[in-house]
């Protein structure tokens, strides 16, 4: 079953919207973050700290190769290329007020698995990592999709983890039965639907986020 994502162009509450037929998990559960009971996220999570900053500014391009076909850039501060994920970030979560980016790629590739159809062979994608300014606890790294019927953000992952690695970035699937929005430990905001590995699948999602030919884009983050 191809994972299909619906982007939600409206979103004011994080939400991925991933629907696919669930069958059995193919991720051991320890590895899915479990949402926080509403008591820790008043009581029991600990204060925010700053977030850590690279003591070099990140390259801001990579060579294409097997597995980042085409290669990654990072686009200029204030173009269209950079905007727009982030206006997908804000969307998606109701962060306010101004952004700190820290790290942002950009790149474009195929579906995952890979498809026959057209339209699903130049996905634009974006990695940002960042932080709210005015609200520490707001710090992570996220994956924005741009495709032809619409965008929308894919993962998100803790701040101070690096790469496209297991169990770090995680997926949210559609679930109309859960519309209330859960915290979970080392991701921003608040988030809807039933939480999986999007590195390798899991949840009844037995394919990977990333194909092959683009999760190379993200290696040194």
């Amino acid at each position: 079953m191809r994972r299909i994502i619906v982007f939600l162009c409206c979103l004011t509450l994080a939400a991925v919207a991933s629907s696919c037929v669930r069958g059995g998990d193919s991720t051991p559960t320890e590895v899915i973050p479990s949402p926080l009971p509403p008591s820790s996220t008043t009581v029991s999570t600990p204060p925010p700290t700053p977030p850590a900053l690279p003591a070099t500014p990140p390259p801001r391009s990579g060579p294409t190769s097997a597995t980042c076909e085409g290669g990654w850039s990072t686009p200029a501060n204030g173009s269209s290329l950079w905007l727009t994920p982030l206006g997908v970030i804000r969307k998606a979560t109701g962060v306010a007020g101004p952004l700190r980016v820290v790290d942002m790629r950009t790149f474009v590739g195929l579906e995952s698995p890979p498809s026959s159809q057209n339209y699903l062979s130049d996905i634009r994608r974006w990695y940002v990592k960042l932080y709210a300014k005015d609200d520490l606890s707001f710090q992570g790294r996220f994956l924005v999709e741009d495709r032809r019927f619409g965008r929308g953000l894919s993962a998100v992952a803790p701040y101070d983890t690096h790469g496209f690695v297991a169990p770090d970035w995680v997926g949210f699937q559609y679930d109309a039965e859960q519309p209330k929005a859960f915290s979970y430990r080392g991701l921003p905001g608040t988030w809807r639907g039933i939480a999986y590995d999007f590195v390798n699948g899991g949840r009844g999602l037995t394919i990977p986020g990333l194909p092959t030919q683009s999760a190379g884009c993200l290696d040194g983050t």
